[in-house]
């Protein structure tokens, strides 16, 4: 039995791949039917033909592209309750004096950017319909702690604590509740590239980067998401879960 409600709508941005894939899994066992939006075609069909769900091929940095994703959700569906904005590039990987100007916008664009837009035709979506709906905005550890060398993307997951929470704050009323989980180090594709990059085993990263021992699972993130969207979180808004394993108390 789900823990949403029956024919409810889920959205997930980056639903490709990673966390996104864990997290379009999750709702679908749920009971939501969900809509997996992705700029990787391949991926996000492949997700999407998985658990029975719809594929919007999405470029989040576009508004074109992000409120056309909305109204296909809406079209296809009929509603939207849940969104997860989870669509993310890599972080960049140079000091401020050092830093390409293009490349920052680049990196805010993708990481930022797209939470704005997202939040802004999902939100106005929900405000449309009745009933209450939950958006989550996936962030990072780097959302609450900086890292040197990596200016744009700490800047970018800083800023969407502060997005989500003005969010919170603006729709609370209207029955829209949004919050952000903040992840550690995930076992992601994307973590498994910077972890390569570095020459770094799997093992010492865990043991650098969590309390556990060991790397969070996609799915581990997702049942994150899942609460937060669930009426089990009803009092629950404005808030930035963070699912690190205990790094942050180092």
């Amino acid at each position: 039995m789900g823990v949403l409600p029956a024919t409810t709508v889920a959205l997930v941005t980056g639903g490709g791949s990673g966390m996104g894939r864990a997290t379009a899994h999750a709702f679908a066992d749920a009971g939501a039917r969900v809509v997996v939006a992705d700029l990787d075609a391949e991926g996000g069909k492949a997700v999407a033909g998985e658990i029975g769900g719809h594929f919007v091929h999405t470029d989040v940095t576009s508004p074109a592209a992000v409120e056309n994703m909305v109204a296909e959700t809406v079209a296809h569906h009929g509603r939207l309750d849940y969104a997860v904005n989870n669509a993310a590039c890599p972080p960049d990987t140079t000091r401020i004096v050092d830093a390409d100007v293009e490349s920052f916008r680049r990196v805010l664009d993708v990481n930022l950017t797209s939470v704005l837009l997202c939040l802004k035709y999902e939100i106005a979506q929900m405000l449309a319909q009745d009933g209450p709906c939950a958006v989550v905005n996936i962030g990072s550890i780097r959302s609450m702690r900086a890292q040197a060398g990596s200016p744009a993307y700490t800047a970018a997951k800083h800023a969407i604590i502060g997005l989500t929470r003005t969010a919170a704050l603006e729709y609370a009323a209207a029955g829209v509740r949004v919050n952000a989980v903040c992840p550690g180090a995930i076992n992601t594709p994307m973590v498994l590239k910077a972890r390569t990059a570095r020459g770094e085993s799997e093992a010492d990263m865990a043991a650098r980067l969590s309390l556990l021992g060991r790397l969070g699972t996609p799915e581990e993130v997702a049942q994150a998401s899942l609460w937060l969207c669930s009426p089990a979180s009803s009092l629950v808004t404005g808030q930035a879960l963070v699912a690190d394993g205990g790094y942050l108390i180092r």
